[in-house]
């Protein structure tokens, strides 16, 4: 019987699985999370720096939220996109202000379920953006933009492509921070580059401000749309509401999901309105696009956010847990922003090993790479968790 199985505590008589095997074998089943802390099944307690793939921002069951998911529940849980709907319009012009740091950006926003879903519909703009002929899209080796054809052909891993070959046509990769490649791969097939701020599945690297900036006056002059994802460093988690905000530069197109919803499943695109004007009905849609539950989550996120300003917490606990995890002897650097943060080990460890003792120690973090753990803990962290976490981590890395 498989782990997944033993996890679910499942009745020793059950001979297949029934979940697919898309990911590999759980070894722990959570059943509970309040703030920064999940316990598992067997009551067991853990400190979570994880945060569902930097996620749950504010943490796990925020009251405030809860409360506002269950009141929506009651009151109107969906409809289909055909109708609207009372939150949506609010939160869209949260995130346009947002997106302009404080000031109204002019742009109209999309709702989907997720950050893949955010991507495809970016990718699709672009293309009807640009017409017929104008289809191509770059990104850089190394990056993550999702899991549908079309976003895992632009994702820059050409290892995930093989399993699902021929990939759809039109996407190019280029070294990331290779300003030559980017310029030379720009042939008049070309509508967008698509970037993310930070390498987030890829490592946790960070893009150089030389770097999008250059991306940005390459769009300026060819004609391009340039698209940030925004998925996992959306909504403070640099220290910034958005990654592209610490480099100067104003994208056309931001593809967000993760944070916004803590937990719910919610995705979005934002454009500027003469580009997310290319959309006519029936263009792209989703029948949960707008769906009064999720956007009532994220109105309340976003509000909790800008009330207890979370780009600021970020900003300055992430500067507390960078200075915490570069005393640790066996962490040889610590790249990221904010608290998007991956912890590169002295060589000779394994992130893979390391990540498994630190779940056994009751800490929850992951390998990004073979030789890096990431760390996205909540965005509200207690300096005393933090302190926690880097003493199971230095205990951890020691005994390795």
């Amino acid at each position: 019987m498989s782990t997944h199985s033993i996890q679910m505590d499942a009745p020793s008589d059950l001979v297949r699985c029934p979940i697919m095997s898309n990911f590999a074998a759980p070894s722990v089943m959570f059943v509970r999370g309040e703030g920064s802390r999940l316990w598992d099944n067997h009551g067991k307690e853990y400190l979570d720096f994880l945060c569902g793939l930097a996620v749950t921002s504010l943490g796990h069951a925020h009251p405030e939220v809860a409360d506002a998911i269950a009141e929506q529940a009651r009151t109107l849980l969906h409809v289909s996109s055909i109708f609207a709907t009372e939150h949506a319009w609010e939160v869209a012009r949260t995130i346009d202000r947002l997106i302009g740091d404080g000031s109204p950006a002019g742009g109209q926003v999309f709702f989907c379920n997720s950050g893949a879903e955010a991507n495809e519909a970016a990718i699709k703009l672009a293309r009807k953006w640009a017409g017929h002929g104008r289809y191509g899209v770059i990104t850089t080796y190394g990056s993550f933009h999702g899991r549908t054809l079309a976003t895992l052909a632009a994702t820059g891993q050409p290892a995930k492509h093989e399993p699902f070959a021929p990939m759809p046509e039109g996407f190019r990769h280029v070294a990331l921070g290779d300003i030559e490649a980017l310029e030379a791969a720009i042939d008049p097939t070309v509508a967008a580059i698509l970037l993310e701020p930070i390498q987030g599945e890829g490592g946790v690297f960070p893009a150089s401000t030389e770097y999008l900036q250059a991306a940005r006056r390459l769009c300026d002059e060819r004609g391009l749309l340039l698209m940030m994802d925004e998925v996992q460093t959306g909504f403070a988690r640099t220290g910034r509401w958005f990654g592209f905000q610490h480099h100067g530069i104003e994208p056309d197109v931001v593809c967000l999901a993760k944070a916004m919803g803590n937990g719910m499943p919610i995705g979005a695109i934002w454009a500027r309105a003469d580009v997310a004007g290319s959309f006519q009905p029936g263009d792209h849609g989703s029948t949960y696009s707008g769906q009064p539950m999720a956007t009532s989550a994220v109105r309340k996120v976003l509000e909790i956010m800008e009330r207890d300003d979370l780009p600021g917490q970020s900003r300055e606990k992430g500067a507390y847990l960078t200075a915490k995890l570069e005393q640790i002897p066996q962490v040889a650097s610590v790249r990221g922003s904010g608290l998007i943060l991956a912890a590169e080990l002295a060589p000779g460890l394994d992130a893979k090993v390391a990540y498994a003792a630190c779940l056994e120690a009751g800490l929850v973090v992951n390998a990004i790479t073979a030789s890096a753990l990431r760390l996205t803990p909540p965005l509200n962290i207690s300096d005393a968790d933090m302190d926690t976490a880097v003493d199971i981590l230095g205990r951890v890395l020691q005994s390795l």
